[in-house]
């Protein structure tokens, strides 16, 4: 069976190089990824993204759960996004610091997050909204990025239907 990705085998081999990074950025060898830590401080994970294109713009969609969107920055440079900033941690919050804790395996701290896109967007048109934890992120493609229509023309330099005769 062949799977066809939008934006070619490039695309794949990008994702596959960002999967791999973040996991031996975020997952320390001989670590466990399961979350559950006795009670010891949780290990950071990597912000979950979704990341796609319609023919007028890219689309990124980050899980941010627990996050104020203030306090996420959003950067764009040379087809480069790049998302920044700090996540609280729970128990160190006015509830959290009185009480007793059975498990604690919500990621807090610093973190960082890009993505190379594999065109150029129009940063000054982009639109960053939150809802219910997601942060969508909207990127209007450059005019040159889109498809554009090539019209075919006849030898002698006339617009003629393809596979169209001549009545006569």
């Amino acid at each position: 069976m062949v799977t066809q990705y939008p934006f070619g085998s490039d695309f794949v081999l990008l994702r596959d190089a960002m999967n791999q990074l973040l996991q031996d950025s975020f997952v320390p060898s001989g670590g466990s990824r399961s979350g559950w830590n006795n009670g010891s401080r949780a290990t950071a994970r990597p912000m979950p993204l979704d990341v796609y294109a319609t023919p007028e713009e890219a689309i990124v969609i980050a899980a941010l759960p627990g996050m104020n969107p203030q306090d996420l920055d959003i950067t764009y440079t040379q087809n480069t996004l790049t998302l920044s900033g700090s996540v609280p941690n729970v128990a160190e919050s006015d509830q959290g610091k009185n009480a007793t804790w059975y498990a604690h395996e919500l990621w807090s701290g610093q973190f960082q997050r890009t993505v190379t896109l594999p065109f150029e967007v129009d940063a000054s048109k982009a639109e960053a909204t939150s809802e219910n934890g997601l942060v969508r992120i909207a990127l209007p493609k450059a005019e040159r990025a889109k498809p554009q229509k090539i019209a075919i023309t006849a030898g002698s330099g006339q617009q003629e239907a393809i596979g169209a005769g001549s009545s006569s």
